[in-house]
């Protein structure tokens, strides 16, 4: 995709550079204490906003992009693949970097880092709010206050997530090329010694980089209905606080593009407001969390021991969480047992219409 579009492919946007984004459904933690990462229970669906001019908002359709529907109080993550190159990823809730904070930027920057580096950083559960957590991702409408825009900015203008990729310049990709032929030259070479000398043979099968298995998602029982027509948007705020590393990028800065392969503004819709723009039913409210954890499903831990963890930024810790804003739904809380918490280890559609944003 060197031409910078960005594509729906099934449920997944791919972005320039074959980076490769999936909305995830998932269970939605208590907002106390820390948990392991929550699975994943499906995919929310992707459409291109342009292809329904008549009925989605005027202002949705200057800005472009796709939109997914989402329950009140839904939890999601996001997760990334389908590269083997390095990217770097910027990711905005309502034009606030999830990773430092500060206000969206057209550049990368790294005091303090405003990106994520694929494919070493496999997924994104929430905004970078502590030292190894994040705080989970979780939908509210627009003009309550609640969302990680309103409560960073003062005010909610933008919603939605924003998403913007950008590639290793010429002589670094070049470099890192290179490396990875020498890389595989050596492997190859070992791997021919050890048949030759009656070794074990066959090597071990790898996973690609960049792909470890994706721990799911599955939202919780939101609120029944959404928030009224007028406020159909929606946003990002926060809940409970997950292990999750923010992995801190270990290559100069100059490394990097000074320009983005390419953007999508993804806009997030209520059910009812999905069923009249589309015409079509939204995803179920997913299965409560008591329920997935009484029948023995996994939960997930992943940790890369080469990695550096991203310190956070104040301006994220003080985010405070939807119950603060909304208060509690009283949904029952069942912590999974120990042996539920699984380690895990280290074609194109249309093209998606940009817009002013």
């Amino acid at each position: 995709m060197a031409d910078g579009t960005v594509r729906i492919d099934g449920n997944s946007l791919r972005l320039p550079g074959g980076v490769r984004v999936r909305f995830i459904r998932t269970l939605r933690l208590p907002e106390t204490g820390t948990h392991p990462l929550p699975p994943g229970l499906g995919e929310f669906p992707l459409r291109r906003v342009e292809d329904y001019p008549d009925t989605v908002p005027a202002e949705w359709l200057a800005r472009g992009g796709v939109m997914l529907p989402v329950y009140l109080r839904e939890a999601m993550w996001l997760s990334f693949g389908g590269t083997t190159e390095p990217a770097a990823l910027q990711v905005g809730v309502g034009k606030v970097c999830a990773i430092s904070g500060k206000p969206w930027s057209p550049r990368l920057k790294r005091d303090p880092q405003n990106y994520v580096v694929l494919p070493r950083q496999p997924w994104l559960d929430g905004i970078n709010s502590g030292k190894g957590t994040v705080r989970q991702f979780v939908a509210v409408p627009l003009g309550l206050g609640a969302t990680v825009e309103g409560q960073v900015t003062g005010e909610e203008v933008w919603g939605g997530v924003q998403l913007q990729s950008f590639p290793l310049d010429d002589a670094a990709l070049g470099a890192w090329r290179e490396e990875q032929r020498r890389l595989a030259e050596a492997a190859a070479e070992r791997q021919r010694s050890m048949t030759a000398t009656g070794g074990y043979g066959a090597a071990f099968p790898m996973a690609a980089p960049g792909s470890p298995p994706a721990p799911g998602g599955g939202p919780m029982p939101a609120a029944a209905g959404g928030p009224p027509r007028a406020q159909a948007a929606m946003g990002l705020g926060v809940g409970g606080s997950m292990r999750q590393e923010v992995y801190k990028d270990d290559r100069p800065l100059t490394d990097w593009s000074t320009a983005a392969a390419g953007r999508v503004f993804v806009h997030l819709v209520t059910p009812p407001e999905w069923r009249r723009i589309t015409g079509e039913a939204p995803p179920p409210s997913p299965v409560d969390r008591a329920a997935y954890t009484r029948a023995g499903l996994p939960w997930f831990d992943y940790y890369d021991q080469d990695a550096a963890d991203l310190d956070p930024t104040d301006t994220l810790g003080a985010v405070k969480p939807v119950g603060d804003w909304l208060g509690d739904d009283h949904t029952p809380w069942q912590p999974p047992s120990p042996g539920q918490v699984k380690p895990l280890g280290d074609a194109p559609g249309k093209p998606v219409e940009d817009g002013n944003w």
